[in-house]
C-alpha cells in the first residue's frame, strides 16, 4: 500500500528553504514509529536535506538526475512507476511537495501530522478534497519542554468509491 506521511500547519505549510519551519522531536519519534521497517520514497531535495539514509528502512530517492547516486539508497526516476514497483509493500512517501502532488493520487492512507501554529514557508502539501477522506485515527500531541508547539497526529484512509 502507498502511504503517505506528512507534518503541516495550519495552511499546509511543510518546508521552507529545504527545512522544516518548526523543531518538534514528537513528530520525528512518531515518523520513525510509523516508517521504521518499512520503504520511504523521497525525493532528491528531501534526501539531501536529511543528509544520510534513515536506518531500518529502505530508502528511495526520486530524482530526474540521472548522474544522482548515493550509497544505501535506492534511486528512481520513473514517478509513474512508484506505485507498480511499492505498492504490494508498506511504502511511504514522505516528502518533498513536488514528489506529495505528483503521486497524491496513488496514496491509500495518510499519516498527518497537524501543526496548529503558523510558518513561514515555500512548500505547501497539495490541496486534498478531504471528502475524499475518511478519519481513522486522532491522536493529541503531547506538549512538554521540547515539544512546545500543539500538535494532533491524524490517520486517514481513502473512502473506496
Amino acid at each position: 500500500m502507498i502511504q503517505g506521511i506528512v507534518a503541516m500547519d495550519q495552511h499546509d505549510v511543510i518546508g521552507n528553504d529545504g527545512q522544516m519551519p518548526w523543531h518538534l522531536p514528537n513528530d520525528l519519534k512518531h515518523f520513525k514509529a510509523v516508517t521504521t521497517g518499512h520503504t520511504i520514497i523521497m525525493g532528491r531535495k528531501t534526501f539531501e536535506s536529511i543528509g544520510r539514509p534513515l536506518p531500518n528502512r529502505k530508502n528511495v530517492v526520486v530524482t530526474r538526475n540521472r548522474d544522482f547516486h548515493h550509497e544505501g539508497v535506492e534511486v528512481r526516476h520513473d514517478l509513474e512507476q512508484i506505485p507498480d514497483l511499492y505498492g504490494e509493500e508498506d511504502a511511504f512517501i514522505i516528502g518533498g511537495g513536488e514528489l506529495y502532488k505528483a503521486l497524491i493520487h496513488a496514496i491509500d492512507r495518510l499519516y498527518v501530522t497537524r501543526i496548529h501554529d503558523t510558518f513561514d514557508g515555500d512548500t505547501m502539501f497539495p490541496a486534498l478534497d478531504w471528502h475524499e477522506w475518511e478519519l481513522t485515527e486522532e491522536r493529541k500531541g503531547v506538549l512538554d519542554g521540547n515539544n512546545t508547539v500543539p500538535h494532533t497526529f491524524f490517520v486517514y484512509e481513502r473512502k473506496k468509491t
